[in-house]
Protein backbone atom coordinates (compact mmCIF):
# COMPACT_ATOMS: atom_id res chain seq x y z
CA UNK A 1 0.00 0.00 0.00
CA UNK A 2 1.39 3.39 -0.95
CA UNK A 3 1.94 5.84 1.88
CA UNK A 4 1.36 9.50 1.13
CA UNK A 5 2.50 12.33 3.32
CA UNK A 6 2.07 16.05 2.72
CA UNK A 7 5.03 17.85 4.26
CA UNK A 8 4.02 21.24 5.70
CA UNK A 9 6.39 24.14 6.43
CA UNK A 10 8.02 24.21 9.84
CA UNK A 11 7.84 27.78 11.12
CA UNK A 12 11.15 27.90 12.92
CA UNK A 13 12.94 26.51 9.91
CA UNK A 14 11.72 29.48 7.88
CA UNK A 15 14.06 31.63 9.93
CA UNK A 16 16.92 29.50 8.62
CA UNK A 17 15.74 29.59 5.02
CA UNK A 18 18.03 31.19 2.43
CA UNK A 19 14.89 32.95 1.19
CA UNK A 20 14.76 34.78 4.52
CA UNK A 21 18.20 36.16 3.81
CA UNK A 22 17.09 37.65 0.50
CA UNK A 23 18.50 34.93 -1.72
CA UNK A 24 16.83 34.72 -5.12
CA UNK A 25 16.16 31.28 -6.61
CA UNK A 26 15.88 31.64 -10.40
CA UNK A 27 14.18 28.25 -10.69
CA UNK A 28 11.63 28.91 -7.92
CA UNK A 29 8.04 28.68 -9.22
CA UNK A 30 6.22 32.01 -8.84
CA UNK A 31 2.87 30.49 -7.80
CA UNK A 32 2.11 27.70 -5.34
CA UNK A 33 2.63 24.38 -7.02
CA UNK A 34 2.54 20.72 -6.00
CA UNK A 35 5.52 18.40 -6.27
CA UNK A 36 4.89 14.65 -6.49
CA UNK A 37 7.81 12.46 -5.40
CA UNK A 38 7.66 8.68 -5.90
CA UNK A 39 10.29 7.25 -3.57
CA UNK A 40 11.64 4.02 -2.18
CA UNK A 41 12.87 5.86 0.88
CA UNK A 42 11.47 5.82 4.42
CA UNK A 43 9.73 9.07 5.33
CA UNK A 44 10.97 8.77 8.91
CA UNK A 45 14.59 8.90 7.67
CA UNK A 46 14.24 11.57 4.99
CA UNK A 47 11.85 13.95 6.80
CA UNK A 48 14.59 16.42 7.93
CA UNK A 49 15.55 16.88 4.28
CA UNK A 50 11.95 17.41 3.17
CA UNK A 51 11.31 19.89 5.98
CA UNK A 52 14.41 21.87 5.06
CA UNK A 53 13.37 21.95 1.41
CA UNK A 54 9.84 23.04 2.29
CA UNK A 55 11.22 25.82 4.48
CA UNK A 56 13.54 27.04 1.73
CA UNK A 57 10.80 26.81 -0.92
CA UNK A 58 7.48 27.45 0.84
CA UNK A 59 5.55 27.88 -2.40
CA UNK A 60 6.14 24.23 -3.31
CA UNK A 61 3.82 21.70 -1.64
CA UNK A 62 5.57 18.33 -1.38
CA UNK A 63 3.50 15.18 -1.89
CA UNK A 64 5.90 12.41 -0.84
CA UNK A 65 4.74 8.93 -1.87
CA UNK A 66 6.70 6.20 -0.11
CA UNK A 67 6.61 2.74 -1.68
CA UNK A 68 8.66 -0.36 -2.51
CA UNK A 69 11.41 -0.34 -5.13
CA UNK A 70 9.30 -2.38 -7.53
CA UNK A 71 6.24 -0.13 -7.07
CA UNK A 72 8.35 2.99 -7.60
CA UNK A 73 9.79 1.45 -10.75
CA UNK A 74 6.26 0.74 -12.01
CA UNK A 75 5.16 4.31 -11.24
CA UNK A 76 7.55 5.62 -13.88
CA UNK A 77 5.51 4.20 -16.75
CA UNK A 78 2.07 3.76 -15.18
CA UNK A 79 0.96 7.35 -15.82
CA UNK A 80 -0.37 9.73 -16.72
CA UNK A 81 -0.04 11.46 -14.41
CA UNK A 82 3.64 10.77 -13.92
CA UNK A 83 5.50 11.53 -10.70
CA UNK A 84 7.65 14.64 -10.92
CA UNK A 85 10.66 13.10 -9.16
CA UNK A 86 11.65 9.43 -8.86
CA UNK A 87 13.95 8.18 -6.07
CA UNK A 88 15.00 4.56 -5.55
CA UNK A 89 17.70 2.38 -4.04
CA UNK A 90 17.24 -0.20 -6.82
CA UNK A 91 20.11 1.18 -8.85
CA UNK A 92 19.84 -1.14 -11.90
CA UNK A 93 16.11 -0.42 -12.27
CA UNK A 94 16.71 3.32 -12.05
CA UNK A 95 19.47 3.13 -14.64
CA UNK A 96 17.27 1.06 -16.96
CA UNK A 97 14.47 3.63 -16.73
CA UNK A 98 16.85 6.46 -17.52
CA UNK A 99 18.41 4.50 -20.37
CA UNK A 100 14.93 4.01 -21.80
CA UNK A 101 14.45 7.76 -21.95
CA UNK A 102 12.23 8.45 -18.91
CA UNK A 103 14.51 11.10 -17.35
CA UNK A 104 14.78 14.82 -17.99
CA UNK A 105 18.33 16.13 -18.37
CA UNK A 106 19.35 18.78 -15.87
CA UNK A 107 21.53 21.69 -16.97
CA UNK A 108 22.10 23.48 -13.69
CA UNK A 109 25.21 24.50 -11.74
CA UNK A 110 24.42 21.82 -9.14
CA UNK A 111 24.11 19.08 -11.78
CA UNK A 112 27.27 20.14 -13.60
CA UNK A 113 29.26 20.29 -10.36
CA UNK A 114 28.10 16.90 -9.09
CA UNK A 115 30.89 14.26 -9.09
CA UNK A 116 31.11 12.33 -12.34
CA UNK A 117 31.25 8.98 -10.51
CA UNK A 118 27.84 9.68 -8.91
CA UNK A 119 25.84 10.70 -12.00
CA UNK A 120 25.07 9.58 -15.53
CA UNK A 121 24.57 11.97 -18.47
CA UNK A 122 23.32 14.65 -16.06
CA UNK A 123 20.05 12.72 -16.03
CA UNK A 124 20.28 10.58 -12.90
CA UNK A 125 22.23 11.29 -9.73
CA UNK A 126 23.36 9.25 -6.72
CA UNK A 127 22.83 11.66 -3.83
CA UNK A 128 23.48 9.40 -0.80
CA UNK A 129 26.31 7.08 0.31
CA UNK A 130 24.78 4.26 2.38
CA UNK A 131 26.85 1.30 3.63
CA UNK A 132 25.41 -2.21 3.59
CA UNK A 133 25.76 -3.73 7.05
CA UNK A 134 25.30 -6.69 9.35
CA UNK A 135 22.98 -6.32 12.36
CA UNK A 136 22.74 -8.50 15.46
CA UNK A 137 21.03 -8.66 18.84
CA UNK A 138 23.02 -8.39 22.04
CA UNK A 139 21.73 -11.92 22.76
CA UNK A 140 24.10 -13.16 20.08
CA UNK A 141 27.15 -11.83 21.94
CA UNK A 142 26.22 -13.92 24.99
CA UNK A 143 26.68 -17.11 22.97
CA UNK A 144 29.36 -16.30 20.40
CA UNK A 145 31.76 -13.63 19.19
CA UNK A 146 29.80 -11.33 16.84
CA UNK A 147 31.08 -11.23 13.24
CA UNK A 148 33.11 -8.31 11.94
CA UNK A 149 33.88 -9.66 8.46
CA UNK A 150 32.23 -11.89 5.88
CA UNK A 151 34.64 -14.69 6.82
CA UNK A 152 33.62 -14.30 10.47
CA UNK A 153 29.98 -14.58 9.45
CA UNK A 154 30.50 -17.76 7.46
CA UNK A 155 32.49 -19.35 10.28
CA UNK A 156 29.74 -18.42 12.71
CA UNK A 157 27.02 -19.96 10.57
CA UNK A 158 28.85 -23.26 10.27
CA UNK A 159 30.17 -23.57 13.84
CA UNK A 160 26.90 -22.57 15.56
CA UNK A 161 24.47 -24.09 13.10
CA UNK A 162 22.12 -25.60 15.66
CA UNK A 163 21.87 -22.43 17.73
CA UNK A 164 21.36 -20.17 14.70
CA UNK A 165 18.85 -22.34 12.87
CA UNK A 166 16.03 -20.05 11.63
CA UNK A 167 17.60 -17.13 13.52
CA UNK A 168 19.39 -15.52 10.55
CA UNK A 169 17.79 -13.22 7.98
CA UNK A 170 18.72 -11.53 4.72
CA UNK A 171 17.06 -10.11 1.62
CA UNK A 172 15.18 -12.33 -0.79
CA UNK A 173 16.72 -11.71 -4.23
CA UNK A 174 13.54 -13.17 -5.71
CA UNK A 175 11.13 -10.47 -4.50
CA UNK A 176 13.40 -7.54 -3.62
CA UNK A 177 15.12 -5.47 -6.30
CA UNK A 178 17.71 -4.13 -3.87
CA UNK A 179 18.21 -7.65 -2.48
CA UNK A 180 18.94 -8.98 -5.97
CA UNK A 181 21.37 -6.11 -6.63
CA UNK A 182 23.26 -6.68 -3.38
CA UNK A 183 23.56 -10.42 -4.02
CA UNK A 184 24.92 -9.76 -7.51
CA UNK A 185 27.47 -7.30 -6.15
CA UNK A 186 28.50 -9.68 -3.37
CA UNK A 187 29.13 -12.39 -5.94
CA UNK A 188 31.29 -9.92 -7.82
CA UNK A 189 33.52 -9.00 -4.86
CA UNK A 190 33.67 -12.25 -2.88
CA UNK A 191 34.90 -15.58 -4.21
CA UNK A 192 33.21 -17.24 -1.20
CA UNK A 193 29.79 -15.70 -1.72
CA UNK A 194 28.12 -18.95 -2.76
CA UNK A 195 29.57 -20.73 0.28
CA UNK A 196 27.88 -18.07 2.43
CA UNK A 197 24.59 -18.56 0.57
CA UNK A 198 24.86 -22.31 1.15
CA UNK A 199 25.51 -21.78 4.87
CA UNK A 200 22.44 -19.51 5.18
CA UNK A 201 20.34 -22.05 3.32
CA UNK A 202 21.46 -24.84 5.64
CA UNK A 203 20.23 -22.70 8.56
CA UNK A 204 16.84 -22.02 6.95
CA UNK A 205 17.56 -18.28 6.97
CA UNK A 206 14.49 -16.07 6.73
CA UNK A 207 14.26 -14.24 3.41
CA UNK A 208 12.60 -10.84 3.69
CA UNK A 209 11.62 -8.15 1.21
CA UNK A 210 12.85 -5.05 3.11
CA UNK A 211 15.26 -3.90 5.81
CA UNK A 212 12.50 -2.71 8.14
CA UNK A 213 11.00 -6.20 8.38
CA UNK A 214 14.41 -7.67 9.15
CA UNK A 215 15.07 -5.07 11.85
CA UNK A 216 11.70 -5.72 13.47
CA UNK A 217 12.37 -9.46 13.42
CA UNK A 218 15.75 -8.96 15.09
CA UNK A 219 14.30 -6.59 17.68
CA UNK A 220 11.50 -9.05 18.51
CA UNK A 221 13.98 -11.91 18.90
CA UNK A 222 12.75 -13.99 15.95
CA UNK A 223 16.14 -13.38 14.38
CA UNK A 224 19.49 -12.91 16.07
CA UNK A 225 21.52 -11.88 13.04
CA UNK A 226 20.82 -10.03 9.81
CA UNK A 227 23.01 -9.85 6.71
CA UNK A 228 23.11 -7.17 3.98
CA UNK A 229 20.77 -4.64 5.56
CA UNK A 230 20.67 -1.02 4.40
CA UNK A 231 22.88 0.84 6.85
CA UNK A 232 20.93 4.11 6.94
CA UNK A 233 17.76 2.35 8.11
CA UNK A 234 19.65 0.12 10.53
CA UNK A 235 21.52 3.02 12.14
CA UNK A 236 18.35 5.06 12.53
CA UNK A 237 16.55 2.06 14.07
CA UNK A 238 19.40 1.25 16.45
CA UNK A 239 19.25 4.76 17.92
CA UNK A 240 15.91 3.85 19.50
CA UNK A 241 16.52 0.13 20.13
CA UNK A 242 19.59 -0.38 22.36
CA UNK A 243 19.62 -4.16 21.91
CA UNK A 244 20.36 -3.72 18.20
CA UNK A 245 24.03 -3.53 17.14
CA UNK A 246 25.05 -2.38 13.64
CA UNK A 247 28.33 -3.69 12.20
CA UNK A 248 29.86 -2.31 9.01
CA UNK A 249 31.90 -5.27 7.67
CA UNK A 250 35.60 -4.61 8.12
CA UNK A 251 36.84 -6.64 5.16
CA UNK A 252 34.61 -4.92 2.61
CA UNK A 253 31.32 -3.11 2.66
CA UNK A 254 29.12 -2.45 -0.33
CA UNK A 255 27.82 1.10 -0.56
CA UNK A 256 24.47 1.89 -2.15
CA UNK A 257 23.46 5.26 -3.57
CA UNK A 258 19.86 6.44 -3.81
CA UNK A 259 19.36 7.50 -7.40
CA UNK A 260 17.12 10.43 -8.28
CA UNK A 261 15.85 11.79 -11.57
CA UNK A 262 13.26 14.23 -12.87
CA UNK A 263 10.59 12.43 -14.88
CA UNK A 264 10.51 13.47 -18.53
CA UNK A 265 6.71 13.87 -18.30
CA UNK A 266 6.71 15.70 -14.97
CA UNK A 267 3.63 17.87 -14.62
CA UNK A 268 5.60 20.29 -12.45
CA UNK A 269 9.09 20.31 -14.01
CA UNK A 270 10.23 23.58 -12.44
CA UNK A 271 9.41 22.34 -8.95
CA UNK A 272 11.04 18.99 -9.73
CA UNK A 273 14.26 20.59 -10.90
CA UNK A 274 14.26 22.88 -7.88
CA UNK A 275 14.02 19.84 -5.59
CA UNK A 276 16.81 17.87 -7.29
CA UNK A 277 19.04 20.95 -7.35
CA UNK A 278 18.39 21.29 -3.62
CA UNK A 279 19.40 17.65 -3.06
CA UNK A 280 22.65 18.15 -4.96
CA UNK A 281 23.43 21.59 -3.58
CA UNK A 282 25.10 22.52 -0.28
CA UNK A 283 21.76 23.13 1.48
CA UNK A 284 20.48 19.60 0.94
CA UNK A 285 23.83 17.90 1.43
CA UNK A 286 24.38 19.71 4.75
CA UNK A 287 21.07 18.28 5.97
CA UNK A 288 22.02 14.78 4.79
CA UNK A 289 25.40 15.02 6.50
CA UNK A 290 24.13 16.52 9.73
CA UNK A 291 20.62 15.20 10.33
CA UNK A 292 20.13 11.88 8.51
CA UNK A 293 22.05 8.59 8.36
CA UNK A 294 21.79 8.67 4.55
CA UNK A 295 25.38 10.00 4.35
CA UNK A 296 26.56 12.69 1.95
CA UNK A 297 28.86 11.39 -0.80
CA UNK A 298 30.71 14.72 -1.07
CA UNK A 299 34.28 14.60 0.21
CA UNK A 300 34.28 18.22 1.38
CA UNK A 301 31.06 17.95 3.41
CA UNK A 302 31.35 18.11 7.22
CA UNK A 303 29.10 16.26 9.63
CA UNK A 304 28.60 12.91 11.37
CA UNK A 305 27.01 11.31 8.29
CA UNK A 306 29.51 11.70 5.45
CA UNK A 307 31.47 9.41 3.18
CA UNK A 308 34.66 10.94 4.56
CA UNK A 309 33.64 10.19 8.16
CA UNK A 310 32.67 6.65 7.20
CA UNK A 311 36.06 6.05 5.58
CA UNK A 312 37.79 7.39 8.68
CA UNK A 313 35.95 4.78 10.76
CA UNK A 314 36.02 1.81 8.39
CA UNK A 315 39.06 2.45 6.22
CA UNK A 316 39.29 2.04 2.47
CA UNK A 317 37.18 -1.12 2.33
CA UNK A 318 34.09 0.67 1.04
CA UNK A 319 32.94 -0.45 -2.40
CA UNK A 320 30.30 1.87 -3.89
CA UNK A 321 28.10 0.14 -6.44
CA UNK A 322 29.17 1.83 -9.70
CA UNK A 323 26.68 4.29 -11.12
CA UNK A 324 27.26 3.68 -14.79
CA UNK A 325 26.03 1.66 -17.76
CA UNK A 326 27.33 -1.58 -16.18
CA UNK A 327 24.18 -1.55 -14.03
CA UNK A 328 22.14 -2.36 -17.11
CA UNK A 329 23.56 -5.87 -17.16
CA UNK A 330 21.76 -6.63 -13.91
CA UNK A 331 18.32 -6.16 -15.47
CA UNK A 332 19.03 -8.58 -18.32
CA UNK A 333 16.39 -11.36 -18.00
CA UNK A 334 18.76 -14.15 -19.04
CA UNK A 335 21.40 -13.06 -16.53
CA UNK A 336 18.79 -12.78 -13.78
CA UNK A 337 17.40 -16.25 -14.51
CA UNK A 338 20.88 -17.79 -14.48
CA UNK A 339 21.70 -16.09 -11.18
CA UNK A 340 18.41 -17.09 -9.55
CA UNK A 341 18.82 -20.67 -10.73
CA UNK A 342 22.19 -20.84 -9.02
CA UNK A 343 20.71 -19.19 -5.91
CA UNK A 344 17.90 -21.76 -5.70
CA UNK A 345 20.30 -24.64 -6.19
CA UNK A 346 22.67 -23.30 -3.49
CA UNK A 347 20.30 -21.88 -0.90
CA UNK A 348 17.28 -24.05 -1.56
CA UNK A 349 13.95 -23.12 -3.08
CA UNK A 350 13.27 -19.41 -2.56
CA UNK A 351 9.57 -20.10 -3.03
CA UNK A 352 9.59 -22.28 0.08
CA UNK A 353 10.19 -19.19 2.26
CA UNK A 354 7.00 -17.72 3.75
CA UNK A 355 8.39 -14.24 3.10
CA UNK A 356 9.00 -14.83 -0.61
CA UNK A 357 5.54 -14.32 -1.99
CA UNK A 358 5.33 -12.13 -5.13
Amino acid sequence: MTMRALIFPVCWLLLMSPAAWGTVFPDEPRARTPLVISAALDLSVVSPLLEAFQAAHPRIDVDFREDTTLAVNDSVSNGPPAPDVVISSAMPLQMARVNDGWARRLDSPQARAWPDWAKWRNEVFGFTFEPIVMVYRLDLARHMLPPQTHADLQQLLTSHAELLDRRVTTYSPQVSAIGYTLSQQDARYSTRFWELVDAMGQLNAGLERDTQTMLEGINEGRYWLGYNLIGSYAMAYAQHHPDIIVQVPMDYSLVMMRMVFVHRDAEHPEAAETFVNFLLGPEGQHVLAGQTPLFSPLTDMAGPWTARRLREQVGEHLYPIPLDASLLAFVDPARREAFMRQWRETFGSVEDSPSASP
